[in-house]
């Protein structure tokens, strides 16, 4: 069986030793060793990564005690250096060790016991046997949690047997009865655990609460530790760098420049709705003008205007007139197709059964349709094709 070094120290990251066996599966192809500081999936941790013999480590399970590493091929020979990806292994140690801390904050705080715990690439969570929890004592548990990372208390990690952990004041009772492994966080919990873990709770470095959320039954907190805190912070300090350029004020004043921006840009949407709205009742009317006479629909052909204008100039058409309307917008490949109600057609029937000739997918109702194209040959071409029908 494989010696297990990340039990006797998760600071190890590189060693020599023997490939033991080879094994071949349809997933691909598995080894194992004398000894390996892999930690394998579990317990909400990921797998660590790095390499064996120079080759890289794609996975890393454990089955029946045995700690198998996938592998992209195997090395050419059986004894062999293996190294651990350290910045991997390391970011999950904080936010393991992380996890522990804060949900002993939690538990002595609220009598809020954490019922799961999930470590992902960009952040963790934690669920909590809670009803709801305010934006207060959200707050509160991150002040503590981070008093308790200042105190760099230690945290050691070691094997108990059933009669030990009896002794103990564990949090949870493990479902193992043999192989028990405890750790310890100097005055605040013994928790059962087979994950690796930083030396003292200051190496977790920072904790950040990101959010909370009902999530069926409990709540879910969010959160950052040590290095993933530090590059969130890092980010967010670029952005407000970013928008004090922008915006060209101090960090204290962005948010009074923000409101009063928005403040502005509704002046303007509200002007421009209203400067379109005339726009289209002069172009309706100019069309309904230069209607050749006797034609039995109103067609224009718009370079700029997207769907939703080509919609909107349409209703003002129709209200003026009982013809069929017929309108393509160059720059999106899209046409409508609309009528007052008077008409003995239907605008949705017609595109469906004409459409699928051009390409075009769509549809609408009685009075009013709308249709895009792949390209602009197609739309002129169902454009062509319509105005005859009429």
């Amino acid at each position: 069986m494989t010696k297990k070094l990340y039990y006797d120290s998760a600071y190890i990251k590189e060693w020599s030793t023997t490939v033991t066996a080879a094994i071949e599966r349809e997933d691909g192809i598995y080894m194992t060793l004398a000894e390996t500081a892999f930690y394998p999936l579990g317990g909400g941790q990921p797998c660590d990564t790095g390499t064996i013999g120079g080759i890289a480590v794609l996975d890393v399970v454990l089955e029946d005690q045995e700690v198998l590493h996938k592998v992209a091929q195997l090395p050419g020979q059986t004894e062999v250096e293996c190294l651990i990806d350290w910045t991997r292994r390391f970011d999950h140690m904080q936010q393991h060790s992380g996890q522990h801390l804060l949900s002993a904050v939690f538990l002595k705080l609220y009598q809020a016991a954490t019922v799961s715990f999930h470590l992902g690439s960009e952040y963790a969570t934690i669920d909590l046997d809670l009803q709801e929890l305010s934006a207060e004592q959200l707050a509160e548990a991150e002040q503590e949690v981070n008093r308790k990372i200042y105190q760099n208390l230690a945290i050691t990690s070691y094997f108990v047997t059933a009669e030990e952990m009896a002794k103990l004041p564990l949090v949870k009772l493990p479902k193992v009865t043999e192989d028990i492994r405890i750790v310890e966080i100097e005055g605040v919990e013994h928790n059962a655990c087979g994950g690796t873990h930083v030396a003292s709770t200051g190496a977790i470095g920072m904790i950040k609460l990101l959010r909370s959320e009902k999530q069926k039954g409990h709540v879910r907190v969010t959160f950052l530790c040590g290095g993933r805190a530090l590059a969130a912070f890092n980010d967010h300090v670029q952005i407000i760098s970013q928008l004090s350029v922008k915006f060209n004020t101090g960090k204290e004043e962005i948010m009074d420049r923000i409101g009063k921006w928005e403040q502005e840009q509704k002046l303007l949407v509200t002007e421009l709705a209203a400067v379109k709205e005339q726009n289209d009742s002069y172009l309706a009317r100019d069309l309904l003008a230069s209607m050749e006479e006797g034609s039995g629909v109103l067609t224009h052909i718009s370079d700029d205007r997207p769907l939703k204008d080509l919609q909107s100039l349409a209703a003002k058409l129709t209200a003026l007139t009982d013809l069929p309307v017929l309108l393509l917008s160059a720059a999106e490949n899209k046409a409508v197709l609309a009528n007052s109600g008077s008409a003995d057609f239907s605008c949705g029937a017609f595109f469906k059964a004409h459409l699928g000739k051009y390409q075009g997918k769509g549809g609408g109702s009685d009075k009013l349709a709308q249709a895009g194209f792949p390209s602009w040959e197609d739309a002129l071409a169902f454009y062509n094709f319509a105005k005859g029908q009429f």
